[in-house]
């Protein structure tokens, strides 16, 4: 009894000190939060004019039915902002609290795989503002007729740019993850190949899920999502593992 008393006693004395060093980390990425967004907020506007400039042509206008809408905008671009700017050092506080119980192939594995994922969070995110929301746009105002005229909120626009991106950006994870199950051994490289179907079945139901209801966008999700798919499936190659071990 002595001795399980002891076990338990040395247990919460080294549990106790990573509780607190998690709970340090937790309060200096608030206060970093918090910090940051007070200039991000001073951006938002500039960067409501730059996503209006870019999505919206010169003859058409965006309008707003309620006095705070403009003010709800900016501050969820101001939160955005914020999350943007503080999640590289974010970032690298959660690794230096986990870098001592790593070993080093874990710390380059997860090294790459960081790398990996903001890149293509990045390019998710990119790909939809420049190349899937014209596209969106183009397609809502195909249905302007003589008696019926596309009048928008800013809200709505904006809150479908910052819902599309995010769902982007997560999505351009597929080859990522395809690529760690398989190296992983999760599941074998041919089992994976005899589940195309199934795989881009699950991503057109998830891009139906994650997209406002119509099939442009859909579409333009699904298809560049089951491309990466077949990508992170062509540069898997499971026999390298075999070999270093």
């Amino acid at each position: 009894m002595r001795k399980m008393k002891k076990n338990k006693v040395s247990s919460n004395e080294t549990l106790l000190p990573h509780l607190e060093a998690f709970r340090q980390l937790l309060l200096r990425c608030l206060i970093a939060l918090g910090c940051v967004f007070i200039p991000a907020f001073f951006m938002a506007p500039i960067c409501l004019n730059t996503l209006i400039f870019l999505l919206i042509d010169s003859q058409q206008s965006l309008n707003y039915f309620s006095p705070l809408e403009v003010f709800w905008v900016q501050l969820k671009l101001a939160f955005v902002i914020d999350l943007i700017f503080c999640a590289p050092w974010i970032a690298y506080s959660v690794w230096r609290f986990l870098l001592p119980a790593l070993y080093e192939s874990e710390r380059r594995i997860i090294r790459y795989l960081s790398f990996c994922a903001a890149g293509l969070f990045i390019i998710g995110v990119c790909c939809c503002l420049f190349f899937i929301m014209p596209t969106v746009i183009r397609f809502g105002l195909s249905f302007e007729t003589g008696s019926l005229h596309a009048v928008w909120s800013v809200y709505a626009l904006i809150d479908l740019v910052l819902k599309l991106s995010v769902v982007f950006g997560l999505m351009f994870q597929f080859p990522l993850m395809t690529y760690a199950f398989i190296r992983l051994g999760i599941v074998s490289k041919e089992k994976v190949k005899q589940k195309r179907p199934a795989v881009f079945l699950g991503i057109l139901i998830l891009s139906a899920l994650l997209t406002p209801p119509d099939i442009i966008s859909q579409l333009l999700l699904a298809l560049p999502t089951y491309c990466l798919f077949e990508l992170g499936l062509f540069f898997c190659n499971p026999e390298k593992k075999k070999k270093n071990a």
